[in-house]
């Protein structure tokens, strides 16, 4: 392995085309060493720069650095796209949208349906069905992490979005197995409403509701696998280097979105349908044929979807970067062993999938990782020195944290709306006209919002709010998050206000311990301003996350980025259980006959008390946000210059 040493002028360094060139046919990677002669004189100084050839830089797992191809869109079986016109764009993202918008209706229907079924079928408890959904759902989003992982390391999006379908539809099946024969169920004679109130039926035996939960988990895990790779797999349909890649982005999140709600209006409205006239076991089926058309739909779109190539492990990355800066701890930056930062040569970095990042000054400690000191050879051990990318790679992911974390407020209230008011709107006239809608469709308003404030979106609210930000976009990314967890406080302390009139009327009326009993007077529809607000907040705050996510995560995480946002779903699933449980322990008090806030009883509960807490901690929570966006600073998007500077 032959090496050679240049030392390059003090201003930009840029590769040359014959350089480039001649990399790609050699196929062998080069880095650099950013680095000074006077080492103590490193405060805020621009430092010299030093190339070295090298014919490898291996990582654990990573299949090995590439210096190039990376970025380059790539067909199904791994090679480059000579002519993009062909795949891609809008035409591929379309096919996206529909195995989107059949995962969502499965997973709505699931959420809107199962909490019922685990009540009238399954003879549990209205709480502990509420939990055991909210556990579901938690853990559906959390472990999205994993097919994050899988598809930025090895599998590529579309294969992890294939393999997870497949999954997602197992599971589907089970659960149907599970509502259509009598086995899977308890005895359900002598089981009329009375009965289910007083909680006299037969219990599920122990092998049954394993089962349930076995199938349920076996969906979760399913959608798992899909929910961070298909919004990023349809972004990655369109061109970076286009000159209106900006405004498709912009509006392939839109649309993503509404292809989401879309199927969430589907499974409040025709799945609840299939259920009340054919029973749960049609329901249920009819989300797995929708799985199952869904599969086949993404399948026959292969020929026109663009690929990235998985940049090797993830994990592996920020774990070599965390033990390289450990080792070098005591390293001081002024240490005369010191030659510099390490970093590739030419414009491309050393990971598959990934533009060179450029250095920047926060987290000090882990520019530790990329110290190339004077003892350390050619080819160092990536666990004892890193590249620059490589380390902002880490340091990427730290700054995102607190973003997505904000939002893990705004889930809980979307996961406690899922429960907490179809006991509301039990107990309220759920009429239109003569037409009586039952109470499972009553999610479908917060679905109609979002597609209606879709719809209007750029007809309506970007041009307004661009008179007043001057963003091309109306609003920046951070500032649609902001709003949306605004109007998630509005939402929710108009819930409390409703709820406290809504129980003292019921009071008065004399339906005090009528709460499964309808009061004809007063109409369900005054939940639809909660619906309406929460929707609009959803549209402001979902979908400006999933943007900034895939904008600002690093090019070959950006799977690893997009989880970040179902894993704050899956804590405000996990947080709502943990909510509820608290609040049930600290207001319940038996001796006394005190219900909790969170009675099964709504009527003599305090649901009013609950929504103003939420409020309470949304406000607060809005605030962190803040503190955190005013301090955020957007990733610049070219490549990093040679002179890196060490503060």
């Amino acid at each position: 392995m032959g090496t050679g040493e240049i030392k390059s002028a003090e201003g930009h360094l840029q590769a040359t085309p014959a350089e480039e060139e001649e990399e790609q046919q050699a196929g062998a990677g080069s880095f650099e060493i950013v680095g000074n002669n006077n080492l103590s004189k490193l405060n805020r100084k621009k430092l010299g720069n030093y190339f070295m050839e090298s014919d490898d830089r291996r990582t654990a797992l990573s299949g090995g650095y590439t210096g190039g191809g990376g970025m380059t869109p790539v067909n199904i079986h791994g090679k480059p796209i000579v002519n993009l016109s062909k795949t891609g764009g809008w035409i591929a993202a379309l096919f996206i949208f529909g195995n989107e918008m059949a995962e969502r209706m499965a997973y709505f229907g699931l959420a809107v349906n199962m909490v019922l079924f685990m009540f009238y079928v399954m003879h549990r408890p209205f709480s502990t069905a509420a939990n055991a959904v909210n556990n579901f759902l938690g853990i559906s989003q959390i472990s999205s992490v994993l097919g994050g992982f899988l598809a930025d390391a090895y599998l590529g999006r579309y294969w992890t979005i294939a393999i997870f379908t497949t999954i997602y539809l197992v599971g589907l099946t089970g659960i149907t197995l599970s509502a259509t024969m009598n086995i899977f169920t308890p005895n359900q004679s002598n089981c009329d409403r009375l009965s289910l109130l007083l909680g006299s039926c037969e219990p599920p035996k122990p092998w049954q509701t394993l089962y349930l939960y076995t199938v349920l988990y076996i969906t979760g895990f399913g959608a798992a696998g899909i929910r961070p790779c298909v919004s990023s797999f349809g972004a990655d349909q369109f061109d970076e280097t286009s000159r209106d890649y900006a405004a498709h982005l912009d509006r392939f999140f839109n649309f993503f979105y509404l292809s989401v709600t879309v199927g969430a209006i589907i499974a409040f409205t025709a799945v609840v349908y299939i259920q009340i006239e054919h029973g749960w076991g049609s329901a249920f089926g009819a989300l797995a044929i929708a799985m199952g058309i869904s599969n086949f739909v993404f399948f026959v779109g292969t020929p026109l979807y663009r690929h990235r190539v998985p940049g090797g492990s993830p994990l592996t990355r920020v774990a070599q970067v965390v033990v390289a800066a450990f080792r070098k701890r005591k390293v001081p930056f002024d240490s005369s062993e010191l030659v510099g930062l390490f970093e590739v040569s030419g414009k491309r970095s050393a990971i598959k999938g990934s533009k060179k990042i450029a250095h920047t000054d926060r987290f000090r400690w882990l520019d530790k990782a990329a110290l190339k000191l004077k003892e350390e050879g050619i080819e160092a051990n990536p666990w004892r020195l890193c590249t620059v990318t490589q380390v902002e790679e880490v340091k990427i992911l730290i700054r995102l944290i607190p973003i997505p974390a904000c939002t893990i407020m705004l889930n809980l209230v979307l996961t406690e709306y899922l429960t907490l008011s179809f006991q509301q709107a039990y107990t309220l006239n759920t009429h239109l006209g003569r037409l009586k809608l039952p109470v499972t469709c009553m999610p479908v308003f917060p679905g109609l919002s979002i597609f209606l404030f879709l719809s209007l979106y750029y007809s309506t609210f970007v041009p307004l709010s661009r008179r007043i930000t001057g963003h091309p976009h109306g609003a920046s990314q951070l500032q649609r998050v902001g709003i949306g967890l605004a109007v998630s406080i509005i939402s929710v302390a108009w819930a409390g206000l409703f709820e406290r009139y809504r129980r003292n009327y019921a009071i008065d009326h004399g339906y005090k311990e009528s709460f499964l009993s309808s009061m004809d007077d007063l109409s369900a529809y005054w939940l639809l301003i909660q619906y309406c607000l929460i929707g609009i907040a959803e549209v402001f705050c979902i979908v400006g996350l999933l943007e900034f996510l895939y904008e600002e995560a690093p090019d070959a995480m950006r799977s690893i980025g997009s989880a970040y946002a179902a894993v704050a779903g899956g804590l405000g699933c996990f947080g709502a259980t943990i909510l509820n449980n608290i609040v049930k322990s600290a207001t319940e008090d038996l001796a006394n006959s005190r219900p909790s806030w969170l009675s099964q009883n709504i009527n003599t509960g305090r649901f009013d008390y609950f929504y103003w807490l939420l409020s309470i901690l949304s406000l607060a929570n809005f605030f962190l946000f803040l503190f955190f966006a005013r301090r955020y600073k957007y990733r610049t998007k070219n490549e990093t210059s040679p002179t890196t500077i060490l503060a």
